[in-house]
């Protein structure tokens, strides 16, 4: 059996293409909505976040014969609890990540290291700040922006109950959320730029998949500064790009599954 991690919108394809290879196969993720994707596509899921210890108790009990970390680019504590769990259990451990996009040369473009880096930068530059970052690390950004002299933040996230919620908590009006699932076109990105008079816009690197292109983009046309935040360094070990390398690793790993076992001389 394979564990995956599947954190993005092309990891369920890539759990397809695993299974559709003849593996048994058992997904993670993170929320409801996520599993309901991978039910729909007839994939067994486990909800909830896994710590390292979990990860390989989970790896004991489920035979598992290799860990794919599909995880989300910027979920840097879930791939080190992959990482650990499957070095702890004895098994290989498989990093799947979207091509990286080079953020664009560009006056109005800056690159900063982490969130808290993006927040200090903005509470620097005010004015009405865009953040496409989603609802994992707002608090870093309410905590810094909010209450500001001439800045304003406007939030862009899931539509999920929980976000609301933390929006509220945080202090965040409703008139300054975006609640709406993405990927956006360049179209509609700057016609939310328009509407909200956004001067400044702060997004991850999350390659094509998420639309990363179409949010900068949207921006420089409009004239609109952009803060950056990179990817976290991770030592992911063995790191694959696209799904055909991933399988051709699992294949180089000689896993025998239970259903083949059985029809086995």
């Amino acid at each position: 059996m394979i564990l995956m991690l599947a954190g993005t919108s092309d990891a369920r394809e890539l759990a397809l293409r695993i299974r559709q290879e003849g593996y048994d196969l058992l997904t993670t993720v993170v929320t409801e909505n996520a599993a309901k994707s991978m039910q729909e596509a007839g994939l067994p899921v486990r909800v909830g976040r896994l710590a390292a210890s979990e990860i390989a108790e989970l790896i004991s009990r489920q035979q598992v014969k290799a860990v794919v970390d599909a995880s989300h680019p910027y979920a840097e504590e879930a791939s080190k609890n992959a990482i650990a769990g499957a070095e702890a259990a004895g098994v290989p451990y498989i990093r799947y990540e979207r091509e990286s996009i080079s953020s664009p040369q560009h006056e109005k473009i800056t690159t900063v290291a982490d969130y808290v880096e993006a927040a200090e930068l903005a509470a620097k530059k005010r004015g009405v700040v865009m953040l496409t970052t989603g609802s994992k690390t707002l608090s870093i950004f309410t905590k810094r922006l909010l209450g500001l002299p001439d800045t304003t933040l406007v939030a862009r996230m899931l539509p999920r109950l929980d976000n609301m919620q933390k929006c509220e908590e945080l202090g965040l009006e409703q008139k300054n959320i975006v609640a709406m699932q993405g990927p956006f076109s360049r179209e509609l990105n700057k016609a939310l730029y328009d509407h909200y008079k956004v001067t400044l816009m702060i997004t991850k690197e999350s390659g094509k998949v998420g639309a990363f292109d179409e949010k900068v983009e949207a921006a420089l046309e409009m004239g609109i500064e952009t803060i950056v935040i990179a990817r976290p360094k991770v030592r992911y070990g063995t790191k694959c790009s696209d799904f055909d390398s991933v399988l051709k690793r699992l294949s180089q790993l000689q896993i025998v599954d239970a259903a083949e076992r059985s029809t086995a001389p």
